[in-house]
């Protein structure tokens, strides 16, 4: 047998003995259990985009954003037009722009811009992605890329695959307009055409917060406690709205510190986040 074909052999058995490793790292991300999930990874000889990747994510969720840049850039190399990469990639860059310098932040910042819109051309109907792309475009200044104008085409587009998302991009929109009747309709009209997502009720709820009608804002928090007695999310944005407002802070620490107890997700904040929350309570 031949060196090369030897190499190859022996490749395909190295790989093929971590398949289960990178199913167990993958099974202990989806547990919160990151670090655990990253000794596996790192473990691993060959390293494939979606073994980079997940690394990666790893990373973010740890707060450890210029080792998940490095990984996810390395994962972006293999496979440039991998939608879910690139967003995760992006994710990374806008944590970069938010922790960065003054000089730095613009840079990471554009960054995160060209992955978010790469992957959405990639993947339209991925509401991460599209989600992530419509905050930057309402929230970044124009020689960033950002504009009102971008953020409307896009709504247009996640709207066309998703109507209640649709409405809710739009409500972002008006509200940065200030046309604060017409996003709280479309925040209702989110809530009405799904009305078993318990997130539009938080929505609704957290906005009603800002415009300052607090006891409809308490009314929407319970609807949304009822529908979904033990959802981590309701517990940690609740908890974050009382806190924006500097009102029931204690009934915020009790939210905070069951939230820390419950049963998380990657798609739930993480840990680190309503450590840092209790930490401004004094805790």
């Amino acid at each position: 047998m031949s060196q090369a074909i030897t190499l190859l052999v022996l490749a395909a058995s190295m790989w093929a003995g971590q398949a289960p490793d990178w199913d167990h790292a993958r099974e202990l991300y989806l547990h919160t259990e990151y670090r655990e999930s990253l000794g596996l990874l790192q473990a691993q000889v060959l390293k494939d985009a979606a073994t980079l990747q997940l690394i990666g994510q790893n990373y973010f969720m740890l707060g450890e954003y210029k080792k998940g840049t490095e990984v996810l850039e390395k994962a972006a190399v293999l496979e440039p037009n991998n939608p879910a990469i690139l967003y995760w990639l992006g994710r990374t860059y806008a944590r970069r722009a938010e922790t960065a310098n003054p000089f730095s932040a613009p840079g990471w910042a554009s960054k995160a811009r060209q992955m978010f819109e790469k992957s959405v051309a990639l993947d339209p109907a991925n509401k991460n992605a599209t989600g992530d792309l419509l905050d930057f475009y309402l929230e970044a200044p124009g020689f960033l890329g950002g504009g009102v104008q971008k953020a409307e085409a896009l709504a247009r587009v996640i709207g066309q695959t998703d109507p209640a998302e649709g409405h809710y991009a739009q409500a972002l929109i008006e509200e940065r307009r200030k046309d604060y009747d017409q996003a709280e309709q479309h925040f209702r009209n989110a809530a009405a055409l799904a009305p078993r997502q318990v997130g539009r009720l938080v929505d609704l709820a957290k906005y009603l917060a800002k415009r300052g009608r607090v006891s409809e804002s308490e009314a929407m928090w319970d609807q949304a406690t009822t529908m979904a007695p033990n959802s981590p999310k309701i517990l940690f944005e609740r908890a974050h709205t009382y806190i924006k407002e500097q009102r029931n802070l204690g009934q915020a620490r009790e939210l905070l510190e069951k939230y820390l107890q419950s049963q998380l997700t990657p798609d739930d904040p993480p840990r680190h986040e309503a450590e840092n929350l209790l930490k401004k309570l004094g805790a």
